[in-house]
């Protein structure tokens, strides 16, 4: 097999997302057979006759591309997570990889990894009772940001700069469980999401005029940006650090100096960034992947 020969390609994730679509749009475009499965379509067997993976199109397909990580119960998420490792396990392209999922999805396991690998991150505490909150708040010299363990687009995030905000804050503590708080950097209202594809890495940046978090999703305004050799190495080594081959890192440029690594995102939106760019992200994605398939093959 080489790249231009059709793959059988499954996009897991939900119909509604307009990412399943672009991609959807774009592996067909280049000939390839696009499935759709939704996560909680998942199905196994295992018996003597072997080991099935379910629906059919997933048992069969060369290249499985990870459109979206909804919640679900614990049981749901290790499922989902073991029939995927299992599908790497026996050939097939997974990406991002389960391991890979599972790291970036969860904030403190990702952080572990960056700091690892030596990249610059905002002090972070992490904390359970009401007494640890505040005394990590107090580190934090009464400004800090709480993000939810597992999160994206902003969403849950809040700023807690005053002792009103902090016993707001615990008041609920209780069904937020563990608090994951940061210290609040200075910035110039504006940020840099760059997307790794392999070792390919588009960028633009983020600019709020009204608030502190610089989200498109949260309406900041998105433009072009050609970033500096060292960030682009710094977004790699990111992306490699929490074992992902398509990722979404966001660094920030903090007022001191510094360029903080704030998330590496393993299933990354590109809608803006695609406008911004003037560029089919969808297309570079399935280069990636039909990249990925004749190595695999080359291999073999």
């Amino acid at each position: 097999m080489n790249h231009r020969q059709p793959m059988r390609i499954v996009i897991l994730g939900e119909s509604s997302g307009w990412h399943v679509r672009d991609l959807g749009r774009s592996a067909s475009a280049k000939g390839h057979h696009v499935s759709l499965v939704s996560w909680s379509s998942l199905m196994a067997e295992v018996s003597q006759a072997g080991l099935r993976a379910g629906p059919d199109s997933l048992e069969v397909a060369q290249a499985i591309v990870v459109r979206s990580m909804p919640s679900g119960t614990l049981e749901e998420v290790i499922f989902r997570m073991d029939l995927l490792g299992h599908l790497a396990q026996r050939g097939q392209i997974v990406v991002n990889s389960p391991r890979g999922l599972e790291i970036a999805i969860d904030k403190y396991l990702s952080l572990l990894r960056l700091h690892h690998e030596g990249l610059l991150i905002p002090r972070t505490l992490v904390a359970q009772d009401s007494d640890s909150i505040r005394s990590a708040w107090n580190q934090l010299q009464g400004d800090a940001v709480f993000k939810p363990l597992f999160g994206s687009c902003g969403r849950g995030i809040e700023r807690i700069e005053s002792i009103q905000s902090l016993n707001t804050f615990l008041e609920g503590s209780e069904r937020r469980g563990v608090a994951y708080l940061q210290e609040f950097v200075p910035h110039h209202g504006w940020d840099v999401r760059l997307l790794v594809i392999g070792s390919r890495v588009v960028a633009m940046r983020r600019i709020s005029d009204h608030d502190w978090r610089t989200n498109v999703a949260r309406g900041a305004r998105a433009e072009p940006f050609d970033p500096p050799i060292e960030w682009i190495e710094i977004a790699l080594r990111a992306a490699k650090a929490c074992n992902t081959e398509i990722a979404g890192v966001d660094l920030l440029p903090a007022k001191d100096g510094r360029v903080l690594v704030l998330e590496v995102n393993a299933v990354p939106g590109w809608r803006a960034l695609a406008k911004v760019c003037n560029l089919d992200i969808a297309a570079e994605v399935v280069n990636y992947i039909e990249d990925r398939a004749t190595s695999v093959q080359n291999e073999h």
